[in-house]
């Protein structure tokens, strides 16, 4: 019998972050490969004595499909720690086409992604009722093109909350992208570097306008999470529209309203 192997998302940064079934899967893990580029080490720390665990920061796709196979013939639980969300950015299809192929069963942990992690350590909402109940989880074009009608001004052009991954070294592009979807040039952007990583983050607000040379001040160029959204700053707004879940004039099935409604 061959072990199971389990994608468990490690979350943004900090071993805290880890989901308790995932934590659990790593103190029964007899082996574990690990996004070291990305993942804190400190998250290997879950794991028993004598636990293989290997780096596959410097392995390709299929090196790291043969380590699975491999150790799933030895080990009943194998765990690929992943950052993030294991679904989102990730090898994930890649990697568990040959485990089908191979017969070896797979399941996937899901993680706390650095999108919500940013937002968090900011102390900032994604939605807002009335400005915005939208978020958009994208990139910028690179390496990897984009498929027609995801370029980032078409899907800057809604206007709602946009969370835009593995782009800092692309932040130009972004600035480029927003302008000319419309947005204004002192529309605020967030962008928090290394989100929950003890010790390591960094959180820089800015505008269209000024938001790069704020990040070259502060030495930012890799693992960062841009936002773009009109909800930034809404903490300190004059006014704000309540949501309509809490409002005493709106019943639910598990309270009614205490106030009528003014026409």
């Amino acid at each position: 019998m061959t072990g199971k192997i389990w994608f468990v998302g490690a979350g943004p940064g900090d071993p805290d972050l880890i989901t308790i079934k995932g934590r659990k899967l790593l103190e029964e893990s007899g082996a574990v490969l690990f996004a070291g580029s990305l993942v804190d080490q400190a998250a290997t720390l879950f794991t028993p004595e004598g636990c293989d665990i290997r780096d596959s920061k410097d392995m390709t796709l299929d090196e790291m499909t043969d380590w699975l196979i491999a150790a799933a013939n030895q080990h009943e639980t194998v765990v690929r720690l992943q950052t993030g969300d294991p679904g989102l950015y990730g090898a994930l299809i890649e990697m568990t086409r040959p485990l089908t192929a191979a017969g070896i069963e797979w399941a996937v942990v899901p993680g706390v992604s650095s999108a919500m992690a940013s937002m968090a350590a900011a102390g900032e909402t994604l939605t807002l009722p009335e400005v915005t109940q939208t978020v958009i989880l994208t990139r910028v074009a690179g390496r990897t093109p984009m498929p027609p009608g995801e370029e980032l001004e078409a899907l800057a052009a809604h206007k709602t909350t946009l969370c835009i991954y593995l782009s800092i070294t692309l932040l130009h592009k972004v600035q480029e992208a927003l302008l000319a979807a419309g947005w204004s040039e002192d529309s605020p952007i967030l962008v928090v570097q290394k989100a929950s990583w003890p010790g390591a983050e960094k959180i820089v607000r800015g505008t269209i306008k000024d938001i790069k040379r704020k990040c070259q001040d502060e030495k930012i160029a890799s693992q960062a999470m841009i936002v773009a959204s009109p909800t930034l700053g809404a903490a300190d707004w004059p006014d704000l529209i309540r949501s309509k879940l809490y409002d005493p004039t709106f019943t639910h099935r598990f309270r009614k309203a205490t106030e009528k409604q003014n026409d």
